[in-house]
Parts: structure tokens; sequence; C-alpha cells
């Protein structure tokens, strides 16, 4: 999906999470104590992680607590210590608003620039390069409403070039411009992520979900990543690829969450608290994205966050209600609305109409199993084969495809936003729409601007052979474009599929509503002269019930689509095609698209909703098994520096356990690989006398030493006197919820106090990959 060169390198770093190694552990009984005894100031480094490790959520909330409590304590002694006490308060809720303020923006202009540069590749208007086709008109004196898309200042390149827009020459300069500069904008695109963001492809979502539940990839939230696909998804999305930019500004605003919490002490060295201001952020990408505040709430809540406390829910909140202010306040769209599609409906919905919903539910539970399955095969073939070697050349191959293909299609030819807008659109008495070219039957006007159904005039029939050939060409399309090197969205696309679909549907039912108005099922509720059936609103439904059959969202995808559309009389409709795709889709694969990406990519993940019911024990999923060599292991007061550092150079573990002896195995603790190595490292620097034989001690007191020995080095400070344990006669389903439900990276396994092995996260998901009989390798990073 997303894997970059230097992600290859990182492998070597990422052995440290296999076999035995650890994935870290909490700190002292007393939180995080002080850390060297020989020295009165916290040794920088220590209590940090390495990239691709996974954070110890027990031992950073341990720390959080501990920056309360003195601050707490602090806050009584004088009036300036209040005022850090509050501000230390406050500076949640001033992170939030700020993440929100430049995620509006952000989105604002991606808007702003990709509606430009989109009607770029059909012409150009001579008052303002800069004027999109629709501001270019709205500033002509000499626009009629009749003919609202033609105005004299807005030239295609035919006319600039031939001097005509008519006849077959023109046809094929507009062609060839359109292609030329669709290749130039996903050239560009692909060469900056791969020159300077390899990070910056893909949706982001998968890999957000995996930091969320706490692993650490650096530079994925890094200033680079935001600029560049900023940049390039202004790009990927104006070159006409079946890609949205909903799921990419996801990624975008989590990056501006991540660099905004440098401005912060308690969130910039703390990352739990780091990943709390991420769910928000998430929240409000998904705000921004569709104009959504509530559905960007639950969007976090339901789909991406691992931890969500309560606090969190109020200040995504928050975020999402400021971001959404901020993109009202520029109006990219012109029209006062948040959305380009944003759309209201005039007829209410009938109960026997749920039959057609249901259908669309079940198609989209179905196009979502078919897109999840054949998509990650064919990004498993661009891992696999020579195919991934030429990331630029298959960008520039599918943009020619699809440019080539959809040029003639004046459905596929505009934007996909585009596209659902006047798919959802209720034909009124001055759409000039191909889809609202009925035949003209006479129309007493009503209170309600709602129309009659009316016989379909040819025009529509023209506009339903299009939009089959859009719907094969748009399946067929999306499945080899999502997951190339450029950012590229899934939202956008999935709601596109459905909304053909449903746009089909719902002009079917209504033609049969027109001429069979007698049948059973329309006798009763739709007489001949009324406006029963809305084929927008099949659309809508279409739209959410392959959205759905695709990421698997229920409660947070209904909300999201509501609030696009303002119509809280759909909820029920809405509703019935979201369970319906859910269970379909379940029933023909358990997972959903980011789940099915983040086992591609091997990220250690352990999926929250994935239920374990195998009857294994601890002891069969501990290491070390029979046949490898025992446990690295450290003594508590019988090692020399020399030792520890020969132990930590001929292994790669993240991690070891502290004993009281070889012999015994009674366990004392846990010390992390990094804390030893930086901490040795401070004392030869600052402590006198500290050398190869010097002793290192884990124990309260340090023993009475010969008289010309080197002075011990005493490292109680940075071992955990409480790291997790379980008996080797535990149930596997129990040791899955402690890792899920506490966050932890590894476990210790004891019989009767002794010592016998280690669980990390890596093991189990492993054993779970195994269990589900698949190959218990493909969890390793790539």
């Amino acid at each position: 999906f997303c894997a970059p060169g230097s992600l290859k390198k990182k492998n070597a770093d990422f052995s440290l999470l296999n076999g035995r190694g650890s994935y870290g552990a909490g700190d002292g009984s007393n939180g995080v104590p002080k850390l060297m005894d020989l020295l009165d100031e916290p040794v920088p480094g220590v209590g940090t992680y390495e990239d691709f490790n996974t954070i110890d959520w027990v031992r950073e909330k341990s720390k959080d607590r501990d920056h309360h409590r003195e601050i707490a304590t602090k806050s009584k002694e004088s009036a300036l210590a209040l005022m850090k006490s509050i501000s230390d308060a406050f500076s949640g809720w001033l992170l939030m608003l700020l993440v929100g303020l430049m995620s509006g923006a952000l989105a604002g202009g991606i808007d702003i620039s990709a509606h430009w540069m989109t009607d770029l590749k059909e012409g150009v208007c001579l008052n303002g390069f800069w004027f999109n086709h629709e501001h270019c008109c709205w500033n002509s004196n000499e626009t009629t409403f009749q003919e609202r898309d033609k105005c004299p200042n807005w030239k295609s390149w035919a006319e600039l070039i031939v001097g005509t827009n008519e006849g077959p020459f023109a046809y094929i300069m507009n062609y060839l411009m359109y292609v030329c500069w669709a290749l130039l904008f996903s050239f560009l695109a692909v060469s900056l992520v791969r020159a300077f963001a390899p990070y910056a492809c893909g949706s982001g979502i998968p890999e957000i979900k995996t930091i969320l539940s706490g692993f650490i990839i650096r530079g994925y939230l890094g200033k680079w990543t935001l600029i560049i696909k900023t940049i390039t998804l202004v790009l990927a999305v104006s070159s006409g690829l079946s890609l949205g930019k909903e799921g990419p500004l996801v990624h975008v605003a989590c990056c501006c969450g991540n660099i905004l919490c440098h401005l912060f002490t308690k969130y910039r060295r703390n990352e739990a608290k780091r990943r709390e201001v991420l769910s928000a952020a998430a929240a409000v990408g998904v705000s921004v994205a569709f104009g959504a505040p509530i559905g960007g709430v639950l969007f976090s809540l339901e789909e991406v966050s691992y931890y969500f406390p309560l606090k969190t829910l109020w200040r995504s909140f928050f975020a999402a209600l400021v971001a959404a202010f901020t993109l009202r306040s520029i109006n990219p769209f012109g029209n006062s609305r948040l959305v380009l599609f944003y759309v209201e409906f005039h007829s209410p919905w009938h109960l026997l109409e749920l039959i057609p919903f249901v259908l669309l539910g079940i198609f989209g539970g179905i196009w979502g199993a078919f897109f999840i399955r054949a998509n990650i095969a064919w990004c498993r073939r661009r891992k696999t084969t020579r195919l991934g070697h030429y990331p630029v050349l298959e960008v520039l191959v599918v943009t020619a495809v699809t440019a080539l293909l959809a040029f003639p299609n004046s459905y596929t030819c505009m934007s996909t936003s585009e596209l659902i807008s006047e798919l959802f659109n209720d034909c009124g008495l001055l759409d000039s729409s191909q889809l609202c070219n009925y035949a003209n039957v006479s129309v007493t006007k009503s209170s309600s601007d709602a129309l009659p159904d009316r016989p379909a005039g040819q025009d529509v029939y023209t506009a339903m052979w299009q939009l089959s050939l859009a719907l094969v060409f748009k399946m067929l399309i999306t499945v080899v474009t999502f997951g190339m090197k450029v950012p590229s969205g899934l939202f956008i696309p999935s709601m596109a599929v459905g909304a053909i679909a449903g746009r089909l549907l719902g002009v079917g039912m209504e033609q049969l509503a027109y001429y069979h108005h007698d049948w059973v099922i329309f006798r009763g509720w739709c007489s001949p002269g009324a406006d029963c059936i809305t084929p927008g609103l099949y659309a809508m439904v279409g739209a959410t019930a392959c959205l759905g059959g695709v990421t698997r969202m229920t409660v947070s995808l209904v909300v999201i689509m509501f609030e696009l559309t303002g119509g809280l009389e759909y909820i029920v409709p809405l509703m019935a095609a979201t369970m319906t795709s859910k269970w379909v889709a379940d029933a023909l694969g358990r997972e959903g698209i980011y789940e099915a990406h983040i086992r591609l990519n091997g990220y250690p993940f352990l999926e929250p909703k994935e239920e374990f019911s195998h009857k294994t024990l601890a002891m069969d999923v501990m290491r070390p098994r029979r046949s490898d060599p025992p446990l690295s292991v450290i003594m508590q007061d019988g090692m020399s520096v020399e030792e520890v550092e020969s132990l930590i150079a001929e292994t790669s573990y993240s991690g070891f356990p502290v004993v009281v002896s070889h012999e015994s195995q009674r366990l004392v603790g846990f010390v992390q690989r990094r804390d030893l190595v930086i901490s040795i490292e401070n004392a030869r620097q600052h402590q006198e006398g500290v050398v190869s034989a010097s002793r290192i001690f884990f124990t309260e007191y340090t023993p009475p030493q010969p008289p010309n020995s080197p002075p011990p080095l005493k490292l109680r400070g940075i071992m955990d006197l409480s790291p997790f344990t379980v008996t080797d006669h535990t149930a596997m389903d129990i040791v899955v919820d402690i890792f899920r439900k506490l966050g932890l990276r590894q476990c210790l396994v004891t019989h009767n106090g002794r010592l016998l092995g280690i669980i990390t996260k890596k093991d189990i998901l492993k054993h779970m990959a195994q269990m589900a009989n698949r190959d218990p390798d493909s969890i390793l990073f790539n």
C-alpha cells in the first residue's frame, strides 16, 4: 500500500519487536521515579521510544498522572504556580482551537485549488486565469440563465488554439489537452511524493489507526508529509483519477495535530496524550471533508480511535466545530455550504420503498466485498512483483487510461464530486441537466417545489446508458487506483459507484410508478400526477450503502450522510441500507478496507472488533519455545557493565526481564533496552570511575564493595518494578483482552513466581494469524 524505501531501511529496527523482544514496560510503582540515583537530573532520552516500536500506554498514563499530581501540589505554593496550573489545564482546549483553525484553512485551500485545476483541463478564464469556470461566468454580464455554463469570458482550449469549439478537430484538441493536463498533474503528484515525502501516498487512514493504537512511525505525521500531501492531493484530485480527497484530509488534519502538539510540553513529552489529540484531529478531518462535525466525532470514535476517553469526545466536538466554522467562513464553493453536494428533497418516502433501499444495501455489501478482495489482490501483486518498482510509470499509465476512457462520457469527464452532486439532485422546473429532461406534461404550480412523476424523455434514456457505462468504468478503475503512490481517498469513488446504481434504480422505479400506478405496490400512495419517487434519494441511499460496504462504518456513516443532505426524515432508509450492506459484506468477508490494508502491510495492530475464540494457553504462545535458546535476562546484582553491554550487542530485543539470579529465576522487574543503553552511556560520560568492570545494581541498597573495585552503577530507577505478569495456564483469550484493553507491549509469563517466558504483542498477532490459517510471518512490517 505505502511501502517507501525509508521503511525498508528501518526493518532492522523493527526486528527489535521480533521473537522474545519486548514492547516495553510500565515504570516503577510510583510512576516515573528518579532515573539515576547518582545523578540529580533525569537522563535525556530515557522513557522515549525507537522508531517502529509500540508505546507503553500504562507507563505513559502513569507519567501523565504524576505530571498532574506535581502541578496540583505546586499550585498551592504561589500565584505563579497557580497560573501555570490554569494554563496547563487550558492548553488542551487551545490546542484543539489551533488544530481546527489550521485544518479548516488547509481544507478550504485544497477545495478551491482542486476546483480551479479540474476546470483548467477544459479551458481558461480570460478575465483572470485564477477563476474557475463557475466564478468566471458569475462575473460575466452576458451570461443567460438558460446557458449559464457558457459565457464569452470562458474559453475552451480548442477555442483558444483553433478558434472554434465546433467540429471534430476542436473535439480532438479538447480531448488532447484534457489528457495532457491529467498526465502533467499526476506526474507532478507522484514525483513530489517520491522525492520529498514517501509517506504522503495513499489515504493514510490505515496508518493513522495503527499510530492511534500506539505504534510509532516517525515522520508519518511530520511537516514535510503535511506540505507534500496538501500539494499532491490537489494535483491527484485534479488529474481526474478515480480517488477522493476525504480520506487524505484525515491524514492532513492529523499532521496538523501532531505538529501543533510540539508547542505544548504536556503533549510533546507524552505519547498517550498526543494520541488523544490525534483522535480529535481525525474527527476534524472528516468534519472539513464532508461538512459533518458530529459525523466526524462519531467516525473517530467508531472507526479510527483505539483509546477514546470522554474528555477526548468533548475536545473532538469542539475542534470539529471550529474547523467547520473556519471552512464555512472561507466558503470554498461559493454557495454558503460546507460541501459541494448539499441537497434538499421535497417529497417524503413511503414504507414500501424500503424494499428497493434494502436491495441497494445488498448491492453495496456485494460491491464492498468484491472491491476489498480485488484491491488487496492488486496491491499484493504490486508489492510482490516488478510492478512495485515503477510507481511513476504505474501512475501515468492509470491516468492515461482513466483520461482516455473518461473524456467521451460526460458523467466520467466531470469531477466525481460534481457527478455525485448531479446524481443527488432532485429535478426541479429550472434544471437543465440531461437527467432532468423529462417529456413535457402540464404542471400546475403547487406550494411545494416538487414536480409530479413524468415520462422519461430521450435525454434521460441517453443519460441512463452513459451512467451504466460510468458505473462499470468506476467499479473497475477504482480497484487499481486506490493504493498507488499518490494521495488517494476512497470515500468519494465508493459513493459515486453507489450513487450511480441508486440513480439508475430510482429512475427505473419512477417510470414504473408512472406507467403502472395501478399495481398493488403503488396503489393507495402513488396516484397519477403525484410526486411519488425521488430518484435523488435513491442515489443518496446507494452512495451510503456502497461506502458502508467498503469501510464497514455504520452509525458515523448515517450521521455523515444526513448532515451532508440536511434530511433528517431520511434516516430510516439510510439506516436500512447501511445495516444491510454491513451484514452482506460481513457475510462475504470480515474485514473492512482499512483493516485489510493494515494486515497487508503487516502493522502490529490488534483489531478490537475481532473475537479470539481458540482454547490456547499462555504457555503455547510464550517465548522461548522448547527448541529456542533460554530467555535473555539480567541479574539484579551480579553483572558488570561489560557483560550487560555484550548482552545488548548480541541480541536485538527491546527489553530484558531482571531476575534475582540465573538459578532462582525469581522475577524482580523489567528494563527497556533503550533506557539501559542511554543510562550506561550517560554514566560513562558524567560519572567518574565508571568502567567496563563496574557492577550494575538493580537492588534498593548497594552491598559493600571490595576496596579497590570501580564505583558501581545503580540503575533501579529505570526498572519497571511492576511488570504485567500472567501464569503459564492463563487462557489466551484473557491475555488478548489484557493486551487490547491496557495497550501492553509485552507480558511476562511465570510459574509459582519463577520467570518462564515472555509474550509480546507481535507473538499474539502471529498466533492469531496461525489460528486463522494465515502465514504467521505475514506479521512483518513492510
